[in-house]
């Protein structure tokens, strides 16, 4: 059994230690909000935040988690600039197909919250989580939003 600390409450969940995170969320806590995408840390659907930074949790093992504490979308909208994230998202109707939004949003979160006033170049360095409709700029437009309050 490992402790856990998900969106503000402890879980006990029983899994084999080097179990992606992704897999706990999804199938042992039933949060399906944080999306499978490639698998391999690189599209980014499967972002969390773990201690408020963005991290790919397909393939962060439940046994590096430790004492940390892990915010999924479901409880995005609890945190202040989560809940402007959100806001500007669905006021410029970022996404399309919305597969890969979960982690858009996480990322998009963990930058603002890192650096309340980001540039152009710390928003594209940021973004790395692709999306296969190609909203990146509205996805920019809504990091600006936030970012001029």
């Amino acid at each position: 059994m490992a402790s856990i600390n998900v969106n503000g409450r402890d879980f006990e969940v029983a899994a084999e230690p080097d179990t992606p995170l992704l897999w706990v969320l999804r199938d042992t806590l039933a949060m399906t909000g944080t999306k499978y995408g490639c698998g391999i840390a690189l599209c980014g659907a499967c972002a969390v935040l773990i201690d408020g930074h963005a991290t790919r949790s397909c393939q962060f093992p439940l046994e590096s988690v430790g004492q940390s504490r892990i915010t999924t979308i479901e409880a995005i909208e609890d945190d202040e600039v989560g809940r402007k994230v959100v806001d500007a998202w669905v006021g410029i109707q970022v996404p399309q197909c919305g597969y890969c939004q979960s982690g858009q949003v996480m990322a998009a979160t963990s930058l603002l919250k890192q650096n309340p006033h980001p540039t152009d170049a710390d928003i594209a360095d940021a973004m790395t989580n692709l999306c296969r409709c190609g909203t990146y700029n509205r996805i920019a437009n809504a990091i600006r939003q936030v970012a001029a309050g």
